[in-house]
């Protein structure tokens, strides 16, 4: 039998997802499964986004410009203007969901062995965008004692080499929920501007700040041709089966590049576009209801972790992702043996382990990220599984590691 390819056999399982076979068998079992594992919202897609898609009249489902529809990104104009960012409809390329923004972006601006340097944790997927697009990722660690703030620029000036080409960013940051700062950012336009570096920046969770204002790596003064934003409607308008995102940038040779690789595979789905020109129509206040929401949750699940001994969480400043620390030996052994071995009133928990969101050996083993996308009520049973599934863990660690960091 023929053999698959090297890098079939190096690409990474999903973190998210790599337990869903065990879900699945506990649900069988009749065990209710809360799933913070993935960032799936349960919030309702809104009915004029829904409406547009079924009342649409055209008789032939053609292929749209590669670009995406010159009405949709005319839209996106507008919707980016909210945020003081200055862009033409020829700046945006829509894609197929924000991940083919991010390989588009690998693909275009970086060669076979070139590098780009982020700070873990970090999405999984960007490990396997990389290992497409032959990039090698260089992490630098951003800590869970400071809430996984921006490591010092002197951290990013060692990881640079002669073959680094970029840096990318997740802002507010999944899995983190860390929130980006003005300053922060200010930080990463020097490093850019005195290295000659690109500025990826995935800013998925745009709306959802909790601790401050969102800072767009577009709003940064003489940084447009290093600037690049990747964008998505999944998680804005909770339609991440829709696929749609986007790739903005200044940089007319970047976009030019990207063209040949949106040409390559055609056009973005076109009945999402129609879904995503309808979801910019949306009134200013649409996502005051879902910001309140989101925060209500996230206050829940930070409060009622921490008041369980031995963990430490972090309140995290936006999107809807929180990474805890557990008394745990091993987070990928705890997750499946949650779903495996676990429960209490015939429910348990699924998370996503956090040694998936980092490069680094070792870390992340008493980690795991949470998405806080259940209702208030669903995420207080969560927390109850949790801490029940804590006192009897057969790998549960006793010490003063994690209650000294919670202290802290």
């Amino acid at each position: 039998m023929p053999e698959i390819s090297n890098r079939g056999q190096l690409m990474p399982p999903s973190p998210i997802r790599k337990l869903v076979p065990y879900a699945e068998a506990a649900k069988k079992k009749g065990i209710k499964v809360y799933h913070l594992n993935i960032g799936q919202p349960d919030i309702e897609t809104p009915q004029p986004v829904l409406d547009a898609v079924r009342h649409s009249t055209f008789k032939i489902l053609e292929y749209s410009h590669s670009a995406g529809n010159e009405s949709y990104r005319r839209k996106l104009v507008d919707y980016y203007a909210r945020f003081d960012i200055a862009v033409t409809h020829q700046q945006i390329i829509v894609t197929t969901g924000g991940s083919e923004a991010i390989l588009f972006a690998f693909m275009a601006c970086l060669d076979p062995g070139d590098e780009v340097i982020v700070p873990e944790p970090f999405y999984a997927n960007y490990n396997g965008f990389a290992l497409e697009a032959g990039v090698k990722i260089r992490t630098i660690t951003s800590g869970i004692e400071s809430g996984f703030a921006l490591p010092a620029m002197e951290a990013f000036e060692k990881a640079i080499t002669s073959r680094t080409r970029a840096i990318l960013i997740c802002n507010p940051n999944n899995p983190t929920g860390y929130l980006y700062s003005k300053e922060e950012l200010e930080v990463l336009k020097q490093l850019c501007l005195q290295h000659n570096l690109y500025l990826f920046s995935d800013e998925a969770y745009r709306e959802f700040c909790y601790t401050g204002q969102h800072f767009s790596a577009m709003n940064l003064q003489g940084l447009e041709n290093h600037a690049i934003i990747m964008d998505t409607i999944s998680k804005r308008y909770s339609a991440c089966g829709g696929r749609i995102g986007a790739l903005v940038t200044k940089n007319q040779q970047v976009l030019d590049a990207v063209m040949k690789f949106a040409q390559a595979r055609l056009s973005p789905p076109s009945f999402a576009q129609i879904a995503g020109e309808a979801a910019v129509d949306l009134p200013p206040d649409y996502f005051d209801d879902i910001k309140a929401e989101y925060l209500s949750r996230r206050d829940t699940l930070v409060e009622g972790l921490n008041k369980i001994p031995g963990v430490f969480c972090p309140n995290p400043g936006g999107a809807f992702y929180a990474m805890a620390r557990l008394p745990i030996d091993d987070a990928d052994k705890f997750c499946q043996w949650l779903l495996e071995s676990f429960s209490f009133q015939q429910q348990t928990v699924m998370m996503a382990p956090g040694t998936g969101f980092y490069a680094t050996p070792g870390l992340g083993k008493q980690e795991v990220r949470m998405a806080y996308v259940l209702s208030n009520d669903n995420i207080e049973k969560s927390i109850i599984c949790l801490e029940k599934a804590l006192e009897i863990y057969p790998g549960r660690v006793v010490g003063n590691a994690v209650n000294a960091t919670k202290s802290a």
